[in-house]
């Protein structure tokens, strides 16, 4: 029998992503509902407990509102949204982080899909903290510069118009309040005490995503060079399919001494690097935000929940 999914929400961009790539499978049935009945909560909810698999592709009120809507103790939930990646009773979508989250995502039923920038982050800073590196308490700052497909569908029609704004041709800081939505799972999921002062950008390209991570080696208690901070990660990483640590001080990393940020479109892989000096260090984590970032986490996470090999569908 085939495992019956359903994707709450496959109208928005995630939805889509996550719809046609499992169209596209044969070991999967895709439960679909009347266009009329979307937003009727008996039609969902009938269509969320009829599914072994449920992707709540929705703002955060209503993916609380559909999870609340699941009864039948089979179905796996599989949340995109920002409302349960730090809530208890919830496991965080990045098997990566070690071998509680792999073993949590095989076994749990309620699975937060984890935010594109702060995958990136976490993958990059996590085994630093663990390692001793970067103490908890740091005064930690990074940036992050993003394609436009991360904004949702207005962003998208705002940067795709003819001819596209004047004010959209360069790039543009946002979230400068300092409270971006992806704190608090950053926070959490790489030990940090406090969260990172974090400053994402966007800028004039579709998809792609670089998190930036400035470290002042000085300042570091444990004093280590860039290529510790490498070989933590390398380390760390070595048996991870979906993690590619790229090699230091190597100049075919860069493209003419640029860093490519939209290098891992396509796949569901994250780039690290480092690069620095004796004083100075910078650690940076590449992904495609529609990808690792959003539905191809979504889809490894389902795939390990369901005990299949967890890279089926997706590129490295």
């Amino acid at each position: 029998m085939k495992t019956q999914v359903f994707v709450d929400g496959q109208e928005g961009t995630t939805g889509l992503q996550i719809f046609e790539r499992l169209a596209a499978r044969d070991d999967l049935e895709l439960i679909q509902i009347d266009p009329a009945l979307r937003k009727d909560a008996a039609a969902r909810a009938a269509c969320l407990n009829a599914a072994d698999i449920a992707f709540l592709c929705l703002p955060d009120g209503a993916a609380k509102e559909s999870a609340e809507l699941v009864t039948n103790p089979r179905t796996c939930i599989i949340d995109a949204s920002t409302a349960h990646r730090v809530a208890d009773g919830w496991v965080y979508g990045v098997p990566e982080l070690g071998a509680a989250y792999r073993a949590a995502i095989r076994t749990g039923k309620r699975i937060a899909n984890p935010g594109c920038h702060a995958t990136a982050f976490a993958l990059a800073v996590r085994p630093l903290v663990q390692r001793g590196l970067l103490p908890a308490d740091f005064p930690l700052s990074c940036f992050s510069l993003t394609g436009y497909s991360g904004g949702g569908k207005k962003m998208i029609a705002d940067y795709e118009a003819s001819p596209r704004p004047a004010a959209l041709q360069s790039p543009r800081p946002y979230a400068l309040a300092l409270m971006h939505k992806h704190l608090p799972e950053m926070r959490v999921h790489t030990g940090l005490e406090r969260p990172p002062i974090f400053n994402p950008i966007v800028a004039a390209f579709y998809q792609g995503l670089a998190v930036t991570v400035p470290l002042p080696l000085h300042a570091l208690p444990a004093g280590p060079t860039p290529q510790a901070l490498h070989h933590a990660l390398a380390e760390t990483y070595t048996h991870e399919r979906f993690v590619r640590v790229l090699p230091f001080g190597d100049e075919g990393v860069l493209d003419g001494g640029f860093f490519d940020v939209q290098a891992a479109n396509g796949t569901n892989r994250c780039d690290l690097a480092v690069f620095g000096h004796a004083e100075q260090a910078v650690v940076m984590a590449r992904l495609d935000n529609l990808g690792k970032g959003a539905s191809g986490a979504a889809i490894q996470c389902m795939n390990l929940h369901l005990g299949l090999d967890e890279g089926l569908g997706l590129t490295v």
